[in-house]
């Protein structure tokens, strides 16, 4: 029964997200001609798919408490978290649906949710939606053909690297506040990734509950690190390689994830042998940490090209422009104040991309400055009982400079402010919605 109940789930995920993408892998293979139709995509099904299986080998593992079958609907299909996640899991939902209270208006939970759901439409339709202008033309750009200066590369794969971050947090943030406001808690998703230091603690912050079911359901099942270094390094891989392919048909994504795997892979291999050598891990300078968040940072952007991209060859464009391989052009309205730059970098018009103008370069530092040393939403509002608190993170995770939302006229201003901003921002242009084939 947990065989089926498994292959049913994974044979639908299967025709409907990737029948296309087998039969046109066949087609070069073989060089066939099987005709490739258009399959519309059910709605979330990536994300319910996940909540099933862990439902159904909790069940085969006894760990299952909860059988009503209105809640286990309720569960599947609830709304706030069904297009974007996170994907929940049912111990941690059942059990909420059975609570007296979340069926009663509670204006303190209506007021925090909101608080939650603005934040994150401010960072969807302002910040992610701002920066987008971007990054699209860029990987555009690249996969017509055209060459990429470096610049141009940098700024198009950055802008994207900020675009993503404000989009599916904005998104998670929405999700906890619609939760929120009907007594849901929601578990955490996203806790500053960028300012991780490392990329085992980067995939502790970034899409938290898809590394848990990565983790409990197929890393561990292939047996985790109980088998030795070599099998450790080899289920990271595997689990890393099947991660990518679920966030996307294509190539690009499969690469995408073995990139991450590989990355991980030398994280735990050089912790290792820092531990063999009698290293103190959990000791480092000021100077240490930065240097290591930096290089973080640097390998997260370079992996986020083959994401983006639409081919390999647009891929590739984008990382020979990054290389500088077509050289270097800069606006020339930024020539006086970059001028040490002046014997490497050509000086010309506006090209495409952040660094393709004064106010996308501002802006790119703007959502730089404000991932990596203003709070996130959880912190934002730690004075109240939200993920935070119910899921726990780590004190010295947290931001050290956390304005303290609460329910007074002083915040209340100020989130009017921010909602109005937010709401006539909704109709400033086509707003890309990175998870429609999810």
């Amino acid at each position: 029964l947990l065989f089926f109940g498994i292959a049913f789930n994974l044979g639908l995920l299967c025709y409907f997200k990737y029948y296309n993408f087998f039969l046109n892998n066949i087609n070069n293979i073989v060089g066939s001609q099987i005709q490739i139709n258009t399959i519309i995509l059910p709605l979330a099904i990536s994300f319910f798919t996940f909540q099933q299986i862990t439902y159904l080998v909790d069940a085969y593992r006894r760990e299952t408490r909860e059988y009503n079958f209105l809640h286990y609907s309720l569960f599947v299909t609830f709304f706030p978290q069904l297009i974007a996640g996170p994907i929940v899991h049912h111990k941690e939902m059942l059990p909420q649906f059975q609570k007296e209270n979340i069926y009663k208006l509670d204006y303190k939970s209506l007021a925090v949710g909101f608080t939650f759901f603005v934040c994150g439409l401010f960072k969807k339709v302002v910040l992610a939606d701002g920066i987008a202008v971007y990054s699209t033309p860029v990987f555009q750009a690249a996969e017509a053909g055209a060459g990429l200066t470096f610049f141009e590369a940098w700024g198009g794969a950055l802008a994207f690297t900020f675009q993503l971050y404000f989009d599916f947090s904005g998104y998670s943030d929405m999700a906890v506040g619609l939760g929120q406001m009907i007594g849901i808690r929601l578990p955490l998703n996203f806790f500053s990734p960028y300012k991780a230091v490392n990329i085992i603690e980067f995939w502790r912050r970034w899409h938290m509950t898809l590394s848990r079911f990565l983790r409990d359901y197929l890393y561990i099942p292939l047996g985790g690190n109980r088998r030795g270094k070599t099998r450790r390094y080899v289920n990271i891989m595997i689990t890393m390689l099947l991660g990518g392919l679920w966030h996307g048909a294509g190539w690009t994504f499969v690469l995408w994830g073995a990139l991450h795997g590989l990355y991980l892979v030398l994280n735990h291999a050089w912790r290792a042998t820092r531990k063999s050598l009698r290293h103190d891990l959990d000791r480092t300078t000021w100077w240490g940490r930065i240097l290591s968040q930096a290089v973080t940072f640097v390998a997260v952007v370079a992996a986020w090209v083959l994401f983006r991209a639409e081919s390999f060859t647009g891929a590739v464009n984008v990382f020979k422009g990054m290389a500088g391989l077509n050289g270097a052009v800069l606006d020339y309205r930024l020539a006086s104040a970059l001028s040490p730059l002046a014997g490497i970098v050509r000086f010309e018009g506006a090209g495409i991309g952040a660094f393709g103008s004064v106010w996308g370069l501002a802006f790119l530092a703007l959502l730089l400055l404000i991932a990596l040393f203003l709070p996130n939403t959880q912190e934002f509002t730690s004075n109240h009982e939200t993920s935070l608190k119910i899921y726990g993170v780590a004190g010295e995770h947290r931001a050290r400079w956390t304005p303290r939302w609460d329910l007074t006229k002083r915040w209340a201003v100020f989130m009017a402010i921010i909602t109005l901003i937010a709401v006539l921002s909704l109709g400033r242009g086509v707003s890309e919605f990175l998870y429609y084939q999810f």
